[in-house]
């Protein structure tokens, strides 16, 4: 059972600042926690202890990748309670996650859900994809506390949760519009709902929040070609019908989550290609989508200009960019795409 004392041990609050630092120690903020590291995990262990603890607010910025998405990054201190949380947290809710699902779970990530998809795509002619409609800002907080705690009944570990959950509350713009259901009145506006995209517990919150919608699909609906990363999901069938009787059962089910997909998704043979997670699936082949590559041309010759081509953040760029190119069919892509930067393929493997 997840409790506030097995949440506050020193080894998890250490495991959990290792975490919240891995990869960010050249951020001011985070070398402030290292550099007071002991002092700063004693006083916030006290806070949370005698629950006096109290979440501090965000810094918010927005993002173009490539749609326009407001970010909310929480101070060092909260990024550790958040981590030291989810270390017990994300185990016991990922025993219950169906296979199907990838998002923000070990082992799992974009490239193994496109290799799923491409699999799906070679064993069945239809796909039906659908993605829910401003996800993140429609999560609602009383539905998402009765999931959570199923696995956490502790008062004082609930109350933990509470704290973040309303902590992230009225974070950026309200979603642009208003969805009712059925038996809403007028004052289902006021619903508290929507956490922050950023924090480490709004991606394993996600997950948990869906979960009782996978289920659905592979235990009511009998769906065998199933795929979701985050709120982007593909049903696979091999006649139309059923996929249009698939969506309708979903639509009814998310519904109940307070959920709703975007209009306009319908069934299409999967030799149309699928786009999915930043490339084009193809049953025989991927491509990745151009503007990934238009984007990422830009960032790399912006940097050239002030730091130079040979500047060890640029190359590790390169070479990120090109690990993730290659799980599609681009070589000609990337020799076109550094070509037109100035650069050399052969000199970044």
């Amino acid at each position: 059972m997840i409790t506030l004392d097995e949440i506050c041990t020193w080894e998890n609050l250490l495991e959990a600042s290792r975490r919240t630092r891995l990869g960010r120690r050249s951020s001011p903020a985070i070398a402030t926690h290292e550099y007071n590291l002991e002092s700063d995990l004693m006083h916030l262990r006290g806070q949370l202890v005698a629950q006096t603890y109290r979440p501090g607010g965000y810094h918010s910025f927005y993002v173009h990748d490539p749609k326009r998405r407001l970010i909310s990054a929480a101070p060092v201190r909260d990024r550790v309670v958040h981590h030291a949380l989810c270390n017990l947290l994300e185990p016991e809710f990922d025993r219950s996650f169906v296979r199907e699902s990838f998002a923000n779970r070990c082992a799992m990530g974009t490239h193994a859900a496109v290799d799923h998809c491409q699999m799906l795509a070679r064993r069945f002619r239809f796909a039906l994809q659908c993605d829910v409609r401003q996800f993140f800002p429609s999560i609602d907080h009383d539905i998402l506390r009765a999931i959570l705690f199923r696995k956490v009944k502790e008062p004082r570990a609930r109350a933990l949760i509470d704290l973040i959950i309303a902590g992230g509350a009225d974070i950026g713009p309200p979603p642009a519009e208003t969805i009712y259901f059925p038996g809403d009145d007028l004052f289902a506006v006021c619903r508290p709902r929507g956490l922050p995209i950023g924090n480490l517990t709004s991606q394993i919150w996600a997950n948990c929040y869906l979960s009782p919608f996978d289920h659905f699909v592979k235990r009511e609906l009998r769906c065998i070609g199933y795929v979701r990363y985050v709120d982007d999901i593909i049903f696979f069938a091999d006649d139309k019908p059923t996929l249009w009787k698939w969506k309708a059962a979903a639509e009814a089910r998310l519904a109940s989550l307070r959920l709703a997909i975007h209009p306009g998704a319908h069934p299409r043979p999967v030799t149309e290609g699928l786009p999915f997670l930043g490339f084009i699936v193809f049953p025989e082949r991927r491509r990745l989508k151009s503007r990934k590559a238009t984007h990422f041309a830009r960032r790399v010759r912006a940097l050239i200009a002030t730091l130079g081509e040979r500047d060890r953040r640029i190359v590790g760029m390169v070479k990120g960019w090109m690990a993730h190119a290659s799980h599609a069919n681009t070589i000609g892509l990337q020799k076109s795409v550094l070509k037109r930067l100035g650069l050399r393929r052969g000199d970044f493997l």
